[in-house]
């Protein structure tokens, strides 16, 4: 590519970001455009700042990674969102990819694989390893995506009561099917839409349905 790829560093932790800024300062084909320490920032930089290319953290203050990249790539289809994480086999890799993330890279992977996967990235390609591509294969050909994989941040008790909302149960028989009071589906309800960033139960639905729940 002949011009340089503009990048936008999506992580809480200042010594990674720093680490990678070093990097692509060494390299003439990348710039540091912006770096944000939380989802909302993300967010707010890939709008004003028009990135080729986003790393982006899984599990950041304020709003998730998860979260950030299907909002980022709703509004802004043409940037590359790359995860950053630990796991190579975390379900929140399957969560973003769904979310509309075009590749990964681990945290500690060399210098080489992290910029092959950008420069892939930033011609408008998608790029898995080998291992978590067959892993992909299997999640996106799934029929029931496991509320798991899909809403991670959710606990499991979350888990079940919105793929039970999905399926238009009220709260009052919500608590008959789980055995649980209604007060504590209320309050369950309540994380839900705070850890979904919805404002009520008809957007809690429509995201657990585009999912594929319910």
């Amino acid at each position: 590519m002949t011009e340089q790829i503009q990048i936008l560093i999506a992580d809480d932790h200042t010594l990674f970001r720093e680490g990678l800024k070093a990097l692509f300062a060494s390299l003439p084909e990348t710039a540091v455009i912006a770096e944000a320490a939380t989802g909302r920032e993300a967010i707010a930089l890939a709008e004003t700042q028009q990135p080729d290319v986003i790393l982006m953290d899984i599990q950041m203050p304020d709003l998730n990674g998860i979260e950030a990249t299907r909002q980022i790539v709703q509004t802004s289809p043409h940037i590359g969102v790359i995860v950053v994480t630990m796991f190579e086999d975390d379900d929140s890799v399957f969560a973003a990819m769904r979310a509309g993330a075009r590749g990964y890279v681990l945290k500690g992977a060399d210098q080489e694989e992290m910029l092959r996967t950008i420069r892939s990235v930033a011609r408008g390609e998608a790029l898995f390893g080998p291992g978590i591509a067959a892993r992909l294969t299997t999640f996106f050909n799934s029929p029931t995506p496991s509320p798991a994989t899909v809403f991670p941040e959710l606990t499991e008790r979350e888990r079940e009561i919105l793929q039970l909302l999905a399926q238009g149960l009220s709260n009052q028989q919500i608590a008959q099917r789980l055995v649980i009071s209604i007060k504590t589906v209320r309050n369950h309800v309540s994380n839900i839409f705070s850890k979904l960033q919805v404002a009520d139960r008809v957007q809690a639905i429509i995201r657990a349905r585009d999912a594929g729940l319910g």
